[in-house]
């Protein structure tokens, strides 16, 4: 009789143990909204998760195609529409950390921030605050305004990367001559617009503040803008594009230069992840240079994620924290998240 007691005893305090750490393990689930679906991207997501999962939390992945992130915004909508906001989601642009900020749905995450203040660019530590708090972590700063060069195409064409558009044209005109699609470029219309920003900023930087920053109406309506330097540059360089890049995605494009289908391609140096995961190397498979005009100035972006309230919580959860703090921790398996 007193052992049907104890063993009853041990199968209720079983149950209990299991339910007691069905709760622990819903509670310290971490789901991230991100649109890193591409080869190198990927590989910096497996990097958080694999992080996550030696401190003890559950990652969620919640991946959503498009390199621009489009998409990815407006599921991350939906869900905190619904009542379902993931635990963070991947941002780029300070507009849309305010944004959401403004919406009360965030949650402060100063409890980790530790010595950001110190270590990051004023510009970059006041596009992750919100009313005096961090509420955002900064996972990657990218140059933006790099040309990637297919070697082999590049050596057809003279060897030397072009610093000037005239050089420039000269190449891509050498690469056409060889039977060389000059320039791969994708049908997403950021693309277009990074490419704008980069013959602006050709222009010298204190153009492109007067025009892309301070919208200054006299810089934007110049000859210099309108014409001969700025538009018909882009026009001309539109002129080596082919005719399928309508909808194709920039990481289609960096194929097309690794695989040497393309001779050059405009694009930030998250491009350079393709390459690597590809087995090239820089300098031997290919080159990175700036945009012609623009050694002396570059264009940043930065990728954050940022944190929304969970249901019935106000606070950060522990598990927010932690990859707040795995981000931004050089070596997070030697830090006690």
């Amino acid at each position: 009789m007193k052992v049907r007691k104890l063993m009853g005893a041990l199968c209720v305090a079983g149950l209990l143990s299991s339910a007691t750490a069905s709760a622990v393990q819903a509670a310290e689930a971490v789901a991230v909204l991100h649109w890193w679906t591409s080869g190198g991207k990927s590989k910096a997501v497996g990097v958080l998760k694999d992080d996550m999962t030696k401190y003890g939390y559950q990652w969620k992945d919640f991946a959503v195609a498009g390199s621009a992130g489009a998409a990815a915004m407006t599921a991350l909508k939906t869900q905190v529409i619904s009542g379902n906001a993931p635990s963070a989601a991947q941002i780029k642009g300070p507009p849309l950390i305010q944004e959401w900020a403004e919406q009360g749905v965030l949650v402060p995450i100063d409890s980790v921030a530790g010595d950001w203040k110190k270590n990051l660019p004023p510009e970059i530590d006041k596009i992750i605050h919100a009313d005096g708090h961090y509420v955002a972590a900064p996972f990657s700063v990218h140059r933006v305004n790099w040309l990637y060069i297919n070697k082999a195409a590049l050596d057809k064409a003279g060897g030397k990367a072009p610093t000037t558009w005239p050089e420039f044209f000269q190449v891509a005109d050498k690469m056409k001559a060889a039977g060389i699609m000059p320039i791969a470029m994708g049908g997403k219309p950021w693309q277009d617009l990074t490419l704008w920003e980069d013959v602006v900023l050709s222009q010298g930087a204190a153009f492109y503040k007067k025009a892309i920053v301070d919208l200054d109406q006299k810089m934007l309506t110049s000859p210099q803008m309108v014409q001969v330097q700025v538009f018909d540059t882009a026009r001309k360089i539109q002129g080596y594009f082919d005719s399928g890049r309508t909808g194709r995605d920039r990481n289609l494009a960096n194929a097309m230069v690794i695989n040497g289908k393309a001779g050059m391609q405009f694009m930030g140096d998250w491009a350079k992840g393709e390459f690597a995961g590809a087995g090239k190397k820089s300098g031997t498979d290919y080159v990175c240079a700036p945009v012609p005009g623009n050694d002396k100035a570059y264009t940043f972006n930065v990728d954050s994620f940022v944190f929304f309230q969970q249901k019935d919580q106000k606070a950060a959860t522990p598990s927010q924290l932690a990859l707040a703090k795995t981000i931004t921790t050089p070596d997070s398996r030697n830090s006690s998240a």
